[in-house]
């Protein structure tokens, strides 16, 4: 009976593992998508030229699309060639418009997927639409199309209409997504599709329109209208990246990391979303799926910083304005993260009929951690606004005294812990960073009030500044390691620290300093690498199970050290390789796998293209520091 019991279970477990391998075949690696925006909502497109991720009528939607996380169930819409091919593809030169070239034996077609943004001049069929152009380039190429929208996270079956000549609509209660086209399409099991053979000089354009509330409309689609639109879209994005002041190494891809956090900046209000999507795993089968759909403050402090170095200071200057609508200029009231729109609640929950990116549950939606503690944000806040002061933009007398108050606020409550930079899931700590962070508001409170002229308690700041720098040097630095620790009485390392002299806390060839960058290189190393880092300590526990990938942005942090302590050869190298994990359009999610490679957790995320953007200027700048010394003097 034990024999039995024991065969059953070994072949339970390898049809788990075959089933598994079957299953993980189904869904693109996450590399092997591109993204196409137009600031209010955005699309995922893999390589096979399927939209496997789309939400409306904002980016923080429900799902229409979203067989990126359930291959079966979530609904996507593909245009693929019926036979064998091969893919290149590339964004239109400085846009986010994207042109997939497919290659059969028979010949070659292009597909040009965008989405033009409210500010594009045009007839719009809807208040958020997915152009997608068949070209023929050479010979003739047949594609099928497969147009399955799935609403409200596939909990919602749609009611087909099909007008002929025109298209079809799937509509759901009080919204409806329609395809434009003059390609005949047929409905079956709630999916429309069709089969269509381009050659040469071919054009056949398809438009997805929403609209909320659907229209009882149809429109003829010409191909004129989607010509002029992608013209259009690309002018919005080519006067936009114009405007970038950056040129030297990696200049394309401080572009596309340029581009990819304009697609986040949501327009209607501001708002700066950490991620396009939800639940793409941190680790492959594990539980670590979160919902990056929202602005967090941390997160568009960041973001605001890249922008400011790259010659966009009027995003900073609008965002803050709506912090402060937020807010109502109560330091108190300021939450960790809200929704794009504004919304200063949401619930996180799970979507438990989805089987998530190759098995990886649950799916979420919605961020518990909007009810946090975490102290650092309010030194995001101030560091923020006072980036925008030193980068040219307006600090205005209607924000200071909500920057006044939060600096007030923080010296009442620095002494208490919180859950800090990661948002553990434990109990909160007196975490280090946090502490940084604290110091960071009252000293960048103290420059803004003597730049600007603002009235502010300078007496009261000066000494909470002193206290705070002088607690964390004390309870935050452990002698017998040499090192600084995540959190006081720990002995847990934090890749969070190697943000302090970027913050200026402490000089980055502080002795002190020097003992934290070696220590966290010598234990927070991945996969034997150099250059790939554990966000903390692999003993460290936060309150989840499960393991994650390298967090690209500490890794960033590293060459940023690297880079100050005038190690350029050094850093320079690690940023390349880092720049190595970019996908064939220039983007990045959240991780990477050490072993492999492939990229891990939500994409695209906001946090390695800031980085990127960051560590490129700082090197640059430190390249041309260094040329100007080495430059004999000149006579006079």
């Amino acid at each position: 009976m034990r024999i039995r019991n024991g065969i059953r279970s070994w072949l339970k477990r390898a049809n788990g593992v075959e089933e598994r391998a079957r299953l993980d075949e189904q869904y693109r690696p996450i590399e092997d998508y591109a993204v196409i925006g137009d600031r209010v909502s955005l699309a995922l497109v893999s390589r096979t030229g399927s939209i496997d991720w789309a939400c409306f009528p904002r980016m923080d939607s429900p799902s229409v699309f979203a067989s990126i996380l359930d291959v079966v169930k979530g609904g996507c819409w593909s245009i693929t060639p019926t036979g064998d091919y091969h893919v290149e593809r590339r964004y239109l030169p400085n846009t986010n418009v994207l042109e997939t070239t497919f290659i059969t034996d028979a010949g070659a077609a292009t597909l040009t997927d965008f989405m033009p943004p409210p500010t594009v001049e045009l007839e719009r069929p809807g208040d958020s639409s997915i152009f997608r152009i068949l070209r023929g380039v050479r010979g003739e190429v047949e594609f099928a199309i497969n147009f399955g929208p799935r609403f409200d996270y596939a909990r919602a079956i749609p009611i087909w209409s099909v007008q002929e000549g025109m298209g079809v609509r799937a509509s759901h209660f009080n919204q409806a997504l329609t395809l434009y086209t003059d390609i005949a399409m047929e409905v079956e099991d709630d999916v429309a599709m069709a089969t269509v053979t381009v050659g040469p000089g071919d054009e056949r354009a398809l438009v997805a329109s929403y609209r909320r509330p659907a229209s009882l409309l149809w429109r003829q689609l010409s191909e004129d209208l989607a010509t002029a639109a992608e013209a259009a879209t690309a002018h919005y994005w080519r006067s936009w990246i114009e405007r970038c002041t950056y040129e030297g190494p990696h200049n394309d891809l401080v572009r596309r990391s340029a581009l990819v956090l304009r697609l986040l900046d949501y327009a209607p209000t501001g708002a700066i979303a950490a991620a396009g999507t939800t639940s793409l795993p941190e680790t492959i089968g594990g539980i670590r799926n979160w919902d990056y759909r929202y602005s967090w403050i941390r997160d568009a402090s960041f973001t605001l910083y890249s922008l400011y170095m790259l010659g966009y200071p009027e995003e900073g200057e609008n965002y803050l304005s709506w912090i402060l609508d937020m807010t109502r200029g109560q330091p108190r009231s300021l939450k960790v993260l809200y929704g794009i729109g504004g919304e200063q609640e949401n619930v996180e929950f799970e979507l438990p009929h989805f089987d998530g990116y190759k098995g990886s549950r649950p799916v979420r939606v919605g961020n518990g951690a909007q009810n946090q503690r975490q102290l650092d944000i309010y030194g995001e806040l101030l560091d923020s606004a006072y980036l925008l002061h030193r980068y040219g933009g307006t600090v205005t007398d209607d924000l200071w005294p909500l920057l006044r108050a939060v600096v007030e606020y923080v010296c009442e409550v620095w002494r208490e812990p919180d859950y800090g930079l990661w948002e553990v899931r434990t109990a909160p700590r007196q975490f280090v960073y946090s502490k940084v962070m604290c110091w960071v508001a009252v000293d960048r409170g103290l420059w803004l009030a003597e730049d600007c002229g603002f009235e502010c308690n300078r007496e009261a700041w000066e000494r909470t500044r002193d206290e705070i720098r002088a607690e964390i040097l004390e309870k935050g630095y452990n002698e017998e390691r040499g090192c600084f620790t995540q959190a006081y009485g720990y002995e847990d390392l934090d890749a969070s620290l190697l943000a302090l002299p970027l913050r200026r806390f402490i000089d980055v060839d502080d002795p002190r300093m020097l003992g934290t960058i070696e220590r966290i290189r010598e234990e927070l190393a991945l996969g034997g690498t150099d250059h790939l880092l554990w966000r903390v300590s692999p003993s460290f526990e936060d309150g989840l199970k499960g393991t994650e990938g390298a967090f690209l942005l500490c890794s960033f942090w590293l060459v940023d050290c690297l880079t100050a302590l005038g190690r350029l050869d050094e850093a320079e190298t690690l940023y390349d390789r880092l720049c190595g994990y970019a996908n064939d359009v220039g983007l990045f999610s959240e991780m990477v796998d050490p072993a492999t490679g492939a990229h891990l957790g939500n994409f695209p995320q906001a946090f390695a293209h800031v980085a990127l953007v960051n560590s490129a200027v700082h090197l640059q700048d430190a390249r041309m520091a260094r040329e100007v010394q080495q430059e004999p003097p000149q006579n006079r």
